[in-house]
């Protein structure tokens, strides 16, 4: 791996970090502080969403005690300021654990890194 994958990589885990800890402890609007204004989101909804104040809400009619643990499987650099990942997520939830695999862009701001967009897509048992 090269430094430059190894920074991405870093700089990616510590939104994702962020991001499991804040859905964990059931903070939505901590959860949302980590996307940008306008992020596009696909969570399970039918549709997707866009805005903090979207994901907030999503985040928000979740069960308390659901937890996300997220295995990094790649990383790049798309742009100067921008990272894309992919991920396997385990969600642990009350009512049963689902998992998915879990695309991710992050762009670098002002304040740091948020995700710009999210997408999730579950795995069907075969």
């Amino acid at each position: 791996m090269t430094s430059e994958t190894l920074s991405a990589e870093h700089e990616l885990r510590t939104v994702l970090d962020q991001w499991a800890t804040a859905v964990a402890e059931h903070r939505p609007t901590d959860v949302a502080a980590l996307f940008t204004e306008n992020a596009l989101f696909q969570g399970f909804d039918p549709a997707p969403g866009v805005g903090r104040d979207y994901i907030s809400h999503y985040y928000a009619k979740q069960p308390v005690g659901l937890r996300a643990a997220y295995e990094l499987l790649s990383t790049r650099e798309i742009a100067p300021d921008a990272l894309a990942g992919y991920a396997r997520v385990l969600f642990t939830r009350p009512d049963g654990d689902v998992t998915v695999y879990l695309t991710v862009i992050a762009q670098r701001g002002q304040t740091g890194w948020t995700l710009s967009h999210y997408h999730v897509s579950k795995l069907i048992p075969g």
